[in-house]
């Protein structure tokens, strides 16, 4: 009998472990990195929709995906792995690294570059994308968890002007 488990977006580069709040590799947070085997299957899910949604908004500037299944298929010729829990969109970054300086006739994997996206070597376009990627997960994470230091010393010098210390 065939477990179906949710994989992990893990991709071997965790920079959690230095110190990042937001993981360089797989652009989960540091907690999640953390409490992934202890989540159920409905919280990995969410997690992947946010990787998936994030990711999907930086891609979509770079390529239209014409024809999915023709993008599924190459990818599997080429043996690239891609993460079946992302959309087509997400799958991209797979194929721009393992590209490397190469250039990608991109018709063939059912995609259309956009004008952002033309005389930039396929590498460049997978750093500049993962850039973008991180750059809005780690927005997300300070908006939704971090604490402003502003907003902290808001508080401090309200709790002091109570306490009649200022």
């Amino acid at each position: 009998m065939a477990v179906n488990r949710i994989r992990t977006p893990c991709i071997g580069v965790c920079s959690t472990v230095f110190g990042d709040t937001v993981c360089r590799g797989c652009r989960r947070f540091s907690h999640e990195v953390v409490n992934w085997n202890a989540y159920t299957d409905e919280q990995k899910t969410i997690v992947w929709k946010r990787l998936d949604l994030l990711l999907t908004q930086v891609v979509d500037n770079y390529f239209i995906v014409h024809n999915a299944t023709l993008l599924a298929e190459q990818m599997d010729f080429q043996n690239l792995r891609y993460q079946p829990q992302l959309s087509p969109q997400g799958w991209i970054p797979e194929l721009l690294k393992a590209a490397g300086r190469q250039t990608i006739p991109y018709d063939r994997f059912g995609l259309q570059p956009l004008a952002s996206a033309e005389d930039i070597p396929p590498r460049q376009l997978y750093e500049q994308i993962s850039l973008e990627c991180h750059a809005l997960s780690q927005a997300h994470y300070d908006r939704s968890y971090a604490r402003p230091v502003r907003l902290v010393a808001e508080l401090t010098e309200h709790a002091a002007r109570e306490k009649g210390l200022i």
